[in-house]
């Protein structure tokens, strides 16, 4: 039963296709600094603490962020976990890019996230261009949002 919750969990799928759609309102807080979200190209993951593979997915996460903050790319990781968690959590687990609390699970629910972890893309106009499973993520996904 094992194995097959970890193949459940690499799918990383959502119960909707929301590529083309509009990124609904972020009602977000966030444990240290607020992104400002402007004009910006979006790379959320949707994560939590307990999860392996999203806690295996944080160094490809901070390298995108190091490679990509300067031309536009702002990286959320978004969870429903308790910013106390959060904090200690990171002591052990440095994240460099911003670490989003969505405590109703809110946005997931709105896109259908059913499996994490999960990736959305969004571009410069709030559309979302790519989604998955972060380890299928390729940097052409970024690269044409970034355009």
């Amino acid at each position: 039963a094992a194995c097959a919750a970890g193949a459940w969990q690499l799918q990383a799928r959502a119960v909707k296709n929301n590529i083309g759609r509009q990124l609904p309102a972020l009602n977000l807080s966030y444990v240290g600094d607020k992104p400002d979200l402007a004009g910006q190209a979006l790379l959320i993951e949707f994560w939590a603490t307990w999860c392996e593979p999203c806690r295996e997915s944080i160094p490809h996460l901070n390298e995108f962020w190091k490679d990509y903050k300067d031309r536009g790319l702002v990286v959320i990781g978004l969870t429903k976990e308790d910013e106390a968690r959060l904090r200690e959590f990171v002591k052990e687990f440095p994240i460099h890019y911003f670490i989003g609390r969505d405590p109703s699970a809110e946005l997931a629910g709105h896109l259908g996230v059913t499996v994490i972890p999960h990736t959305i893309i969004v571009d410069k106009k709030g559309r979302i261009a790519w989604e998955g499973h972060p380890e299928t993520m390729q940097p052409g996904d970024l690269e044409s949002v970034l355009k």
